[in-house]
């Protein structure tokens, strides 16, 4: 008998140890400029226990969201872009949006498959629905989690008199949004006992009204907390909001560690979307929250947990918040959720899993984002961005190129004066793999240094690539032959377009037309 205990104890143990659990935290309005240690940052804050979670996890240098806050939440839900979930924009905002259809399948649903055991929970805003009528209150549950908790809406009229929604039962709260959010997670884990939990946490905070914290959960002792005070300083308020965020970001991670569940837990950060104009540190504040622009959608991104492999890295991989879907999936173990997947609902999500175990600094080509209402304006728009450059398309019609590398800000587009060779390839580039993508009519322009005197001209793109090469019109079913410095052919034939070079060394590499012409371009794989 005491060896059977002892045996069952031992595999007790091996369950706990082995026993994974996520939490994805989503701080609202938060991009990278006010986080002294992201690279573009105008300002700082202390926000010791973000930067604790920084050092023992992964921080993403490029990562994207989109434009505004339901359409991100959309991404990260079902794993899918905006234009295949058609919420564009902000549900119940100026300019509106469609809202998320509750038979696309989400995280929750996918994790129910899986592993029926694990918890779940969406605690904090929600904003992917209207609460009228009163059955939309129980949408979350539809959509997969055991509980919801928190605000329905977008933004809270009040961070100490709101109104807070439980599983569909209405109740007002007066304790600070924020603080409440973490006392509903603590409550919610405590019960989980040893099953495996997702949360989801979002969080209001530092979303507008800037109301000041309670005293305790910042050092800003300068400020009154009137509507005078907080319209003439708005940035400090704002800086308050994420000190106090931080705050209690550090109870919750005390409690995880009182639970006995910090070291088995994966802790997934990101803001929502970028700053708004209010507190926005560029010069040119309509390129803000609500555009395409970097500003807009350059957000906070970082991972920490048990698969972190060399934590403290800094990774150059280009990530969006829709790869959240596929990420979390597979850091319970659910390696082959694709199956699971309807064939006629597209998956847009990347798996970051193979970052966090150092395996790979690359996970895809291109970063997209993009925002569009029901009546558009100006603003509405899709970007796509390498390593270096970005392409913007306008809705109505008009396009921007950058080079982000020497631009970060976006004050030159590159499309109004001549450009070199590698600009011209990235260009195109990035204007057909926008173009595959959505599917909708995109117009590559005919760029200067290509004129109808040399249409024929052969030429490649990306120049440096990494997984496919595409070649320009004339020569797309052509014969060509990609080879080697040892002149060893890599590839010959008529669907050079068509194959994955992920393998290949990096390194120099020759494309040369067969035939008559006999045309050669220089090709560097990355």
């Amino acid at each position: 008998m005491k060896i059977f205990s002892l045996f069952m104890g031992l595999v007790l143990s091996f369950q706990l140890s082995a026993q994974r659990n996520v939490i994805l935290i989503i701080a609202d309005d938060l991009g990278t400029d006010y986080l002294g240690f992201y690279e573009d940052h105008k300002d700082t804050v202390d926000v010791p226990n973000l930067r604790a979670l920084v050092n023992k996890g992964v921080r993403f240098k490029y990562a994207y969201s989109n434009p505004v806050c339901s359409s991100t939440r959309a991404g990260i839900l079902t794993g899918r872009y905006s234009f295949r979930t058609g919420v564009g924009n902000i549900v119940g905002g100026i300019g509106g949006s469609g809202v998320l259809d509750t038979n696309e399948l989400s995280i929750p649903d996918l994790l129910n498959k899986y592993n029926p055991n694990i918890a779940k929970a969406n605690i904090g805003k929600w904003h992917l629905h209207q609460p009228n009528p009163m059955n939309n209150l129980k949408n979350p549950l539809k959509m997969g989690y055991d509980h919801f908790e928190g605000p329905f809406i977008g933004t809270l009229t009040s961070y100490t008199n709101w109104t807070k929604y439980t599983n569909g039962v209405v109740s007002t709260v007066t304790n600070y949004a924020t603080s409440e959010n973490v006392n509903n997670a603590v409550s919610w884990l405590k019960t989980q006992n040893q099953k495996p939990f997702f949360l989801w946490l979002a969080f209001n905070a530092p979303h507008d009204p800037l109301h000041l914290p309670p005293a305790g959960l910042h050092s800003y002792t300068n400020l009154s907390g009137t509507q005078q005070d907080i319209k003439k300083n708005p940035k400090e308020y704002f800086k308050a909001d994420i000190q106090a965020l931080d705050h209690e970001i550090g109870r919750l991670f005390d409690s995880l560690q009182v639970l006995n569940k910090l070291d088995s837990t994966y802790i997934i950060f990101i803001g929502d979307n970028g700053q708004t104009p209010k507190i926005a540190q560029i010069a040119d504040t309509s390129r803000a929250k609500g555009t395409v622009y970097e500003y807009g959608i350059h957000i906070p991104f970082f991972i920490s947990g048990p698969s972190v492999v060399n934590p403290g890295r800094i990774s150059d991989a280009l990530v969006n918040t829709a790869d959240i879907f596929a990420t979390v999936v597979e850091l319970f173990g659910y390696a082959d959720w694709k199956t699971q997947m309807s064939s006629n609902k597209q998956v847009d999500s990347e798996s970051i899993l193979p970052v966090l175990k150092d395996q790979s600094n690359d996970i895809r080509p291109w970063a997209f984002s993009e925002i569009f209402k029901p009546v558009s304006d100006s603003n509405d728009g899709k970007a796509m961005r390498n390593k270096v450059y970005k392409l913007i398309q306008f809705n109505y019609g008009k396009q921007e190129f950058y080079d982000l590398v020497n631009d970060p800000l976006e004050t030159v587009d590159l499309l109004l004066s001549p450009m070199s060779d590698t600009q011209i390839s990235n260009y195109y580039y990035l204007c057909n793999e926008m173009k595959n993508l959505t599917g909708i009519g995109i117009n590559c322009k005919v760029l200067v240094g290509i004129s109808e005197t040399d249409a024929d001209q052969f030429f490649t793109y990306p120049n440096p690539f990494n997984r496919q090469i595409q070649v320009s019109e004339p020569f797309k079913n052509s014969q060509l032959q990609l080879i080697n410095l040892l002149g060893e052919t890599i590839y010959a034939g008529k669907e050079i377009e068509n194959q994955d070079y992920s393998h290949l060394a990096p390194g120099l590499y020759f494309l040369r037309t067969t035939g008559a012409q006999n045309k050669q371009v220089k090709m560097i794989k990355q």
